[in-house]
């Protein structure tokens, strides 16, 4: 069995970091998939999809960690081509990725205990639509 579903969300801009867990759980569960996995993916280039202990001293240090691996005070030649200013915000979102996978097992995402699925801002932009196509697949 294959369901599809997605999940649209607005974001506040760069660094806004998004719990999803309870949204993903949803259409897993309501998917009818006992066992199986949920793939989510992101859309677009200028964002991403991870897991993370979803609490303020986690969160900063993610933030801050993207930080060092692609600063604002550089140049990009994405910038020098394109003049959006987002350089870094590609190279972020293409270092962790648009995607994960998550084993379902009961009708439930198969997670740790302080493990939330997230969706990371990474653009410079101050608000944008996003849009985040679920999948889940088994039995």
């Amino acid at each position: 069995m294959v369901i599809s579903g997605s999940i649209t969300l607005s974001t506040r801009g760069e660094g806004d970091i998004i719990d999803i867990t309870d949204r993903v759980q949803e259409l897993a569960h309501s998917s009818g998939v006992k066992t199986g996995i949920c793939h989510i993916f992101f859309t677009g280039s200028t964002a991403a999809i991870t897991t993370i202990e979803y609490e303020s001293g986690a969160l900063k240090d993610l933030s801050r960690a993207l930080s060092v691996c692609a600063p604002s005070d550089i140049t990009y030649a994405h910038d020098s081509r394109w003049g959006d200013g987002n350089g870094r915000s590609h190279v972020k979102a293409a270092m962790i990725g648009p995607s994960l996978t998550v084993p379902v097992r009961d009708s439930a995402l198969v997670l740790g205990t302080w493990q939330q699925i997230v969706l990371l801002e990474l653009d410079t932009r101050q608000r944008r639509d996003r849009h985040l196509m679920v999948t889940v697949i088994g039995e």
